[in-house]
């Protein structure tokens, strides 16, 4: 879901490689490894990042830039706080036709130039020149550029929610005036179809229910809109989707170390020296460096440019299930499964600075590790919103006989926590005890629908869990039809119709067939509109 400024995964693997290569502090370490779960909501690639300064692999993909314009937005759309901000957009007018529709992408968690790929050969491109639209990218608000530069100092973070950005879109589309086109454009007298993908895709969503006067049609890809304290499904479409060897793998060292921690106190120091964090409290602390890697799955893409092999590599790395039992320099008896997860995790603890101690570097026992308020820490952003309205919270299944690849100490508790310490009691707001789901589960949630409404989701994307293919929804069936599209990507991972190639005919033929398909259902409503 986001991208962290100048924050890397520097425990993941690229071909059993650290992905950082400068020495850090000690509190940059943290910093590093408590936020870069974040990440995983994003997903559009494995190094993209909030600083524009910085590549994205899928710039590889762009081949035109775009020029990008300011829209003022208040910064409370409902009191009149006297304060504005200019948020921005791009604008593609390639394959503008007078009477066209306008396509905008929501730009989510994220700086607006990670989308612009979707602007060029993406589905925003793909659906102008279906249409002879103007394609739109908006980016969200406080993220990077659409920005109110005080935020952070005054606490005024708090008008970051779910009513204000999505009144942002509304405003946007019902009064911006495009530069060079005499067309008056604004909603409702044109059609806007409006696009989303993972957070950004329920937003989407959300969007056609809170304005379907504004919005004539909208398509949620991968769209999580079932917000969720406990994310453990997150983990567990891994493990039934990945290898199975690598599945077990994990599961057998995380059930032993689990198991060692729980011990006595002396096999707990011996653990933690193997995993080279000695001296360190929580056993938490150690523990929840074993999810990192397996956020390399969401990194996965169809396009060879963009995918990630950071999970094929962990999945190497962790071996083949084996009988053999090892001794370590500390005494202990494990698996060749706890033994390469050591191995893995000590290319990174073995970077914390001799002169400092493993909680100094990987612990979460010091509040203010997580309270720096600089305006270079966007991270601090996202984890707002998920602490107030989206929750997702790391954690192993509810059920015990359901096979785990998360350790048993890295629960809703443990991962949780960095709301009270990110954010203690403000001038304007004080982070609720626990994220207030319900403000986003009462669109819908799983059951989000509405005419002129498409869903698009993964087979095997983490985040299903929270979409409305989610094996956890209530509604198992749900008709497929053009005026709601109901539709699952074989094979497919995170938003995957979002990315796009110039030839399409050089797409696989799942990411063809999604792609037409959502051309037809558009071209589809556009037909019925004014009608």
């Amino acid at each position: 879901m986001v991208l962290l400024n100048k924050i890397r995964w520097v425990y993941l693997l690229s071909g059993i490689g650290l992905c950082a290569s400068a020495f850090k502090t000690s509190s940059e370490f943290l910093i590093d490894h408590r936020l870069a779960r974040l990440n995983r909501l994003n997903g559009i690639s494995p190094t993209s990042t909030s600083d524009d300064s910085q590549p994205n692999p899928l710039s590889a993909r762009q081949t035109t830039s775009f020029p990008s314009f300011n829209f003022t937005q208040p910064l409370d759309h409902f009191v009149d706080t006297g304060f504005t901000f200019n948020q921005r957009y791009f604008v593609n007018s390639r394959h503008y036709k007078p009477g066209g529709p306008v396509i905008v992408l929501d730009g989510g968690e994220t700086s607006v130039t990670d989308r612009l790929p979707f602007l060029d050969t993406g589905i925003v491109d793909i659906l102008a020149n279906a249409t002879g639209g103007l394609g739109v990218i908006l980016e969200h608000r406080y993220y990077v550029f659409s920005f109110y530069l005080t935020c952070l100092k005054r606490n005024l973070v708090s008008w970051l929610n779910n009513e204000q950005a999505a009144a942002d879109s509304a405003n946007f589309m019902s009064h911006v005036k495009f530069d060079g086109i005499s067309q008056d454009l604004t909603a409702p007298n044109t059609p806007w179809i409006y696009y989303g993908g993972s957070y950004a895709g329920a937003r989407s969503a959300h969007m056609k229910v809170l304005y379907p006067d504004i919005v004539f049609g909208a398509i949620a890809s991968s769209g999580v809109t079932e917000a969720v304290i406990s994310n453990w499904g997150y983990f567990d479409i891994i493990r039934r989707a990945a290898p199975a060897n690598c599945s077990a793998q994990f599961i057998t060292a995380v059930k032993q170390v689990d198991e060692l921690l729980s011990k006595d106190a002396e096999t707990n120091g011996k653990v933690k020296s193997f995993f080279g964090m000695q001296g360190l409290t929580l056993d938490a602390d150690l523990t929840s460096f074993f999810v990192g890697p397996l956020g390399g799955w969401q990194n996965k893409n169809w396009d060879p440019a963009v995918n990630s092999n950071s999970f094929a590599n962990t999945c190497a790395a962790m071996g083949n299930p084996s009988d053999a039992k090892i001794e370590t320099f500390q005494g202990l008896t494990v698996s060749n499964a706890t033994w390469n997860l050591a191995t893995i995790v000590n290319r990174t603890s073995n970077r914390c600075p001799k002169t400092s101690t493993a909680d100094e570097c990987f612990g979460t026992l010091n509040d203010t590790d997580f309270q720096n308020t600089a305006l270079s820490q966007t991270g601090r952003l996202w984890q707002f919103q998920v602490c107030t309205q989206w929750g997702f919270f790391d954690a192993p299944p509810p059920d015990s006989s359901i096979p785990s690849m998360v350790s048993k100490f890295v629960d809703v508790a443990y991962s949780s926590k960095i709301c009270k310490q990110a954010y203690p009691p403000g001038e304007f707001f004080v982070v609720p005890p626990m994220p207030r789901v319900e403000e986003v589960n009462r669109l819908g949630g799983f059951n989000i629908a509405h005419d002129r409404l498409a869903i698009i989701d993964g087979e095997v994307d983490p985040w299903r869990f929270d979409c409305p293919h989610s094996f956890a929804s209530p509604t198992k069936v749900r008709e497929d039809t053009p005026l709601r599209p109901f539709k699952l990507i074989p094979n497919a991972v995170h938003h995957y119709d979002e990315n796009g190639l110039a030839d399409h005919s050089l797409e696989p033929q799942e990411i063809q067939a999604i792609h037409q398909q959502e051309i037809e259902f558009v071209k589809g409503w556009l037909a019925e509109f004014s009608k």
